[in-house]
């Protein structure tokens, strides 16, 4: 029985020498091996033996690149205001020897010089400069805890703020402040947009309105071109023809009806020429009947020097003087009692249509 117990501590204390003395070393790791309470040597990855109760782990490291988040810290920027700062730390260990012997605890080191340097940047920038400068605090945090913990045996690869945050009632009027903006933006890109509606259609409209009075230009300027045309082709027509004063009143005479037309018409006007014109026409009609020409002259003075034209006349069928005048009183009596009997005419009555018995020619026997 005693042998039994014997031979187990020996297997026992086979196993754990051989524990203590073979050790196996992850990559990216490295372990920190004192020897009788004193540094002997850093073992990195692979196989290695160590003198059992004589050599001691004393730590293992991880060469790997770590990130440390730290909690919300308190800094007062320029214009005293508090705010919260997080901040991420991305650190590598080069130096195991030196992250064990230098520092106690080299993750709380870091922190802190975090916190002191956070408070030493922030506190040269106001509240607007924390906000929008994260690059130029990085820089400047990254620069110092390198420099510190270069003696420690560690690098400092990347420094980050996760997150500003100022006080309740600075984010309320920042709020507020941004809403005002956003309305004010707003406010000034309608007013461009109305602004530049109005200047579109005032010049749209400016220039319909340019295009209107252009083409009512042309349009008058052609109407008169027309008419223009018209009068001179009319005015060369009569000189042409070359009329005499008789013809004209035996064109009185042709109109005469027409003026008298009508049911609305309560008071017609006899051109005063008309009698004169009459007495011509008798005068002429007197003289055709004694075998003179209707204007006394020779037909040569109808046509034009230099043209050969016939005579106005020769063409033409005159009608009765006698008996149109009779139709013209008719007419004009009829017009007089229509114009009686809708309402009293209006302005001075003109005296009765009677021509001169002298200038009335006898009727001619049929």
């Amino acid at each position: 029985m005693v042998q039994l117990v014997v031979l187990a501590l020996v297997i026992l204390f086979a196993v754990i020498v051989l524990v203590r003395t073979v050790r196996i070393v992850p990559q990216q790791t490295s372990l920190i091996i004192e020897r009788l309470g004193r540094y002997s040597r850093t073992l990195e990855g692979g196989i290695h033996f160590l003198v059992p109760f004589v050599d001691k782990v004393r730590a293992s490291i991880d060469l790997r690149s770590q990130v440390v988040s730290f909690p919300p810290q308190p800094v007062i920027t320029s214009d005293n205001l508090v705010v919260g700062i997080d901040t991420v730390i991305y650190y590598t260990v080069i130096d195991p020897k030196a992250a064990v012997y230098e520092i106690a605890n080299f993750i709380q080191g870091i922190e802190q010089l975090t916190v002191t340097t956070l408070r030493n940047v922030i506190g040269s920038l106001d509240l607007e400069q924390t906000l929008t400068s994260r690059d130029h605090i990085n820089a400047q945090l990254r620069g110092v805890l390198d420099e510190a913990t270069g003696k420690w045996g560690i690098r400092v690869d990347r420094v980050e703020l996760k997150a500003i945050e100022p006080p309740l009632s600075v984010q309320e009027s920042m709020e507020k402040q941004m809403k005002a903006e956003r309305d004010r933006r707003a406010a000034i890109l309608n007013a461009e947009g109305v602004k530049a509606s109005q200047i579109l259609t005032a010049e749209g409209e400016k220039q319909s309105q340019i295009l209107r009075a252009e083409g009512s230009a042309q349009a008058r300027i052609l109407e008169a071109q027309g008419q223009a045309r018209a009068i001179q082709q009319v005015f060369e027509a009569i000189h042409r023809g070359r009329p005499t004063e008789k013809l004209l009143a035996y064109q009185y005479l042709q109109v005469l009806p027409q003026i008298a037309r009508g049911d609305a018409n309560k008071m017609w006007i006899i051109p005063s020429e008309l009698t004169d014109a009459l007495k011509g026409m008798g005068g002429m009609l007197g003289r055709a009947a004694g075998g003179g020409g209707l204007d006394g002259g020779s037909e040569e003075e109808w046509q034009p020097s230099g043209e050969t034209m016939s005579n106005a006349f020769e063409e033409t069928v005159l009608e009765d003087p006698v008996r149109a005048l009779a139709e013209a009183r008719d007419e004009a009596g009829q017009a007089s009692r229509e114009a009686s009997g809708h309402g009293s005419p209006v302005g001075k009555p003109q005296p009765p249509l009677t021509p001169d018995p002298d200038s009335v020619p006898p009727r001619p026997a049929s």
